[in-house]
């Protein structure tokens, strides 16, 4: 079916503030309430493999869902003071440093598209860091407690789900960046 064609359920319906807060609001837009960050730019994930061919993955405990979580590095575009205009690219290199202690050299797009489509207006994009280069412990910013975990490629997938068999919440889109890794060749 023609997308053009279809007209979507409540799209024309001007969105109403349920409530705000300082990263996120929440809105109703016809008879469907929605998530929306309060950062124009959006978040990042970034797939990181170092040159021992290792994947860096991250630990934190997250409070929403009480759980100590696995995930690759990733941040919030544009939500420090002064950096509102930040690029999807530039937030990706400061965050992997952040949380993980590597530099890259650069990094390149990959892909991008909606964290939870029926819940929240985040899009989330998908890049790659090249040529990557510890230069700190890593561990987040004064406000994170993360735990840099450095995994053979080959044995990413499988310590991805003993850690999920242990109580860990593993992120979905994690074995979405583990094709995406294998995959390289298809983006370019």
């Amino acid at each position: 079916m023609n997308q053009t064609n279809r007209k979507p359920q409540d799209a024309s319906a001007e969105p109403e503030i349920l409530y705000q807060g300082r990263w996120l609001s929440l809105r109703r837009r016809g008879r469907w309430e929605y998530a929306e960050r309060n950062n124009p730019g959006g978040a990042v994930i970034i797939l990181a493999v170092t040159p021992e061919d290792k994947i860096l993955f991250v630990e934190q405990y997250r409070v929403a869902v009480q759980k100590f979580t696995i995930e690759m590095p990733a941040g919030l575009v544009g939500d420090l003071a002064g950096s509102e205009s930040e690029s999807v690219l530039l937030a990706a290199q400061r965050e992997l440093e952040e949380e993980t202690g590597y530099r890259c050299s650069h990094v390149s797009f990959v892909h991008e598209g909606p964290t939870s489509s029926g819940m929240s207006s985040e899009i989330i994009a998908f890049v790659r860091a090249h040529d990557l280069v510890k230069v700190s412990d890593g561990g987040g910013d004064e406000s994170e407690n993360i735990v840099v975990h450095e995994i053979p490629r080959k044995e990413a997938a499988a310590w991805l789900l003993a850690r999920s068999a242990e109580g860990y919440s593993i992120d979905p889109k994690l074995f979405a960046g583990l094709w995406f890794i294998e995959h390289a060749g298809l983006f370019g």
